[in-house]
């Protein structure tokens, strides 16, 4: 428990050290106008409150992805700990604020054009189309799961292809609609579960003080096919989310576009990496419970969460639990649409205020993404596969991202 406990306290620490560090280095302007206030437009430029952009960000790079990479990671031992924590402070959270405070300096771009502008014409093409796959990519990866765990709960001619259905039209409504009606009203509750959910497991792990791995105890690959999945490369992957994501900086516009004053960057941005960083790294540490107890056999994340939420929470959790899995990707799925949405509308110059010109963007979106999701149902390792292009695709968006921030950092002679 004792390097459990010192790496919670050092993501903590991060936010308000090199938080304030990374921040200084920007240097926000509080008294510059934003995108929000001089481009409002009722539909994606709509100025927010900055606790509820917290919570939408939150939830928006979160969904369940520090739960379920966190859970597959731990698998490789205490090395999950360390990726988790300096990922988060050194990686993840500088890629999310900065990418997101250069989007708020140029009214809200979305990412293709903001590496546009530091790379280059050609890189701006390949990151409209390289951008938009990962968000139908995403779009598709998080349906079948919620649509197959309804399917479950419901009577059988509500099968998982019904649910697909419903949760698209959902997917349809939310994304043309302005984004403080849906996205704005709802997404904080859910943010909020997720919150609670990790909270409860955090007060369990100190009431039920498992025996957790120790940093003295040696960085060994513990995962049951070590011969076979080295840490390299494949423990960055399974933990992404929990430390460094290209899909954020998918997200960071979004945010922008609702940011009524610079000096929210560093809790939105910053503060949202390190909260998922905290989220990862209380889901490790369950997890290494789990696996000593049931050994490390089971893969699949959703009985996991289920048995530690259940066994720990009792039936609240379990209701968490399952509200988590359902809920969670379908929101992150939506906004990775109305993502997609605002890129093809930035690339096109096609105005959003009209809801004819949002929806003659959307239906090629969900029509890919159908194709995708025929697929994976037709193809019983589909999923397997379509996870592999997804978690490529999300790792190298992350490093053209960084570069991109590189290059305006050596422009403004900052220290990049």
């Amino acid at each position: 428990m004792i390097t459990f406990v010192i790496c919670l306290g050092i993501l903590v620490a991060g936010y308000f050290i090199y938080g304030s560090y990374i921040e200084r280095i920007f240097g926000p302007d509080p008294n510059r106008i934003t995108p929000a206030v001089y481009k409002a437009d009722g539909v994606d430029y709509i100025p927010m409150p900055a606790w509820k952009l917290f919570m939408i960000q939150f939830l928006n790079i979160a969904g369940l992805g520090p739960i379920f990479g966190a859970i597959m990671g731990t698998k490789f031992g205490t090395a999950s700990y360390l990726w988790i924590v300096l990922g988060s402070i050194f990686a993840g959270a500088v890629h999310d604020y900065l990418a997101g405070m250069l989007s708020l300096r140029n009214e809200g771009e979305s990412l293709p054009e903001i590496t546009g502008r530091y790379l280059g014409f050609t890189t701006k093409q390949i990151m409209r189309v390289f951008t938009v796959l990962l968000m139908v990519l995403v779009g598709a990866v998080f349906v079948t799961d919620p649509a197959g765990l309804l399917a479950n709960m419901t009577p059988s001619h509500m099968d998982i292809t019904w649910w697909i259905v419903i949760i698209f039209l959902y997917y349809m409504i939310a994304m043309l609609l302005p984004i403080d009606k849906i996205i704005g009203r709802i997404y904080p509750i859910f943010a909020v579960v997720l919150i609670f959910m990790a909270i409860g497991i955090l007060v369990m792990l100190f009431v039920k003080h498992p025996p957790l791995p120790e940093l003295w105890d040696g960085l060994r690959n513990t995962h049951p096919n070590a011969a076979t999945v080295p840490i390299f490369p494949i423990m960055f992957v399974s933990i992404a989310c929990g430390a460094i994501s290209g899909f954020h900086a998918t997200q960071s516009p979004l945010m922008t576009r609702c940011m009524k004053s610079e000096s929210y960057g560093k809790p939105v941005f910053y503060g949202a990496m390190i909260v998922e960083g905290i989220v990862a790294l209380i889901w490790a540490a369950a997890a290494t419970w789990f696996y000593h107890e049931n050994g490390m056999s089971e893969t699949n994340a959703s009985v996991i969460v289920e048995a530690i939420t259940k066994d720990w929470l009792g039936v609240v959790g379990g209701l968490l639990a399952i509200l988590g899995v359902v809920a969670a990707p379908i929101t992150t799925g939506d906004i990775a649409f109305r993502s997609a949405r605002l890129i093809v509308a930035d690339f096109m110059k096609f105005d959003q205020k009209r809801i004819v010109n949002r929806l003659l963007i959307s239906l090629p979106l969900f029509l890919a993404a159908f194709g995708i999701l025929f697929y994976r149902l037709k193809d019983a390792a589909g999923f397997d596969k379509i996870w592999r292009y997804f978690a490529w695709t999300d790792q190298t968006l992350s490093v053209f991202t960084l570069w991109a921030i590189t290059i305006f950092l050596v422009l403004a002679r900052k220290n990049y």
